[in-house]
């Protein structure tokens, strides 16, 4: 079997031919900044879920109670989505703390969430969850701590 000439487009290496994404390289330059925007957009609700808890807290323990959770799980909730809402807006423990509030979100779905008047909370839910196991995955960018915090170490091991 022969092989047709090779031609000058055949040399060019998948890396240098434009691809779809090509146009949106310019990207790169911002990755630090854009992580930080989207980062503070992951944690937004739960800070704000977590510090609206606190000021309302007998009647989130009535909820919790209504679904069957234990009312006393509500500090540790707190924590989790106000602590767990700072650190990953800071980028400190990002990815551990971005694991832990994707599961957060689907046993929030599995507790509260499964009613089919709740659909969209479900939805919602879940739609987060793989945001914070994308953030998991790429890490905080290089405007966080823990970049930061890595930097400081490879300085100091010159």
């Amino acid at each position: 079997m022969s092989r047709a000439p090779s031609t000058r487009e055949d040399s060019v290496s998948p890396a240098d031919a434009r691809t779809f994404d090509a146009d949106l390289a310019f990207l790169s330059r911002f990755s630090g900044p854009l992580m930080l925007v989207a980062r503070a957009m992951l944690a937004y609700i739960f800070i704000v879920e977590g510090a609206e808890k606190i000021t309302t807290y007998a009647d989130v323990v009535q909820y919790m109670q209504a679904n069957g959770v234990d009312g006393r799980l509500l500090p540790l909730v707190i924590l989790t989505e106000l602590g767990g809402g700072l650190l990953v807006l800071f980028g400190l423990k990002t990815r551990w703390v971005a694991l832990a509030l994707a599961g957060y979100c689907l046993l929030t779905v599995l507790l509260f969430h499964l009613g089919a008047d709740q659909a969209i909370e479900l939805r919602k839910n879940v739609a987060i969850a793989g945001g914070y196991l994308t953030l998991a995955i790429f890490g905080p960018g290089g405007w966080s701590l823990d970049a930061w915090r890595k930097r400081a170490v490879q300085g100091a091991g010159k």
